[in-house]
């Protein structure tokens, strides 16, 4: 055996094993990086990713990408199988969908355009619930004065509702359309205070549909 033999990498077939068991013990998507660090040396994560997507293309499972990384998840027409009988508890207000819809489509974005597009003032509380949830996160501050901080929302975000990126949401106008997002208030109107009354459950995925 030659000494450059001690670096080949495994066949593909065998680095595609190596990521599905990898990706089938993790509770969270795992990185391209991740994957590279873990496999051994000379092996091809990317390409053996493609092949095994390939693999899983309609099984009841499927290799999808969230955001940067990578998970298996049940197929979404398999979903219903998969829905609890009972109604998770904890539930969003519609000035917290507005807020998150928002955020999603414009990230990153700060308070006060997070406001201004939605036409009434954001309440604290409406923030660190979405904060809580781990459906948002704070971004970098802009360098304009005040340097005030912007909100992004994360891959437990996208992961949720079956999205590669927030780029996959439907448009604003549909939001508007569907009666999810208020229309923008007159030049110099009085910004209201939020209003929380409407609720919408959380494990629904069809939260932005129309």
């Amino acid at each position: 055996m030659s000494e450059d033999s001690l670096f080949d990498a495994p066949p593909m077939g065998e680095q595609e094993r190596m990521i599905e068991a990898i990706l089938f013990a993790s509770a969270e998507p795992v990185t391209l990086a991740d994957l590279q660090a873990r496999l051994p040396h000379g092996s091809d994560p990317a390409e053996a990713l493609m092949h095994l997507r390939r693999r899983y293309e309609g099984r009841g499972v499927n290799l999808v990408k969230v955001g940067d990384a990578w998970a298996l998840r049940t197929a979404p027409d398999l979903g219903h199988l998969m829905a609890r009988e009972t109604v998770e508890t904890r539930k969003l207000s519609r000035a917290a969908i507005e807020t998150l819809a928002i955020i999603a489509y414009h990230q990153p974005v700060t308070r006060a355009e997070i406001e201004e597009i939605r036409g009434v003032a954001v309440s604290r509380g409406t923030i660190d619930q979405l904060l809580e949830m781990e459906w948002i996160r704070l971004g970098r501050r802009r360098m304009t004065p005040g340097r005030p901080i912007t909100f992004v929302v994360t891959e437990t975000f996208l992961d949720h509702f079956g999205l590669e990126s927030a780029r996959d949401l439907p448009g604003v106008k549909e939001l508007r359309a569907a009666g999810l997002l208020d229309s923008r208030p007159p030049p110099g109107a009085a910004l209201p205070r939020d209003e929380d009354e409407d609720e919408i459950q959380t494990g629904q995925s069809e939260l932005f549909e129309d």
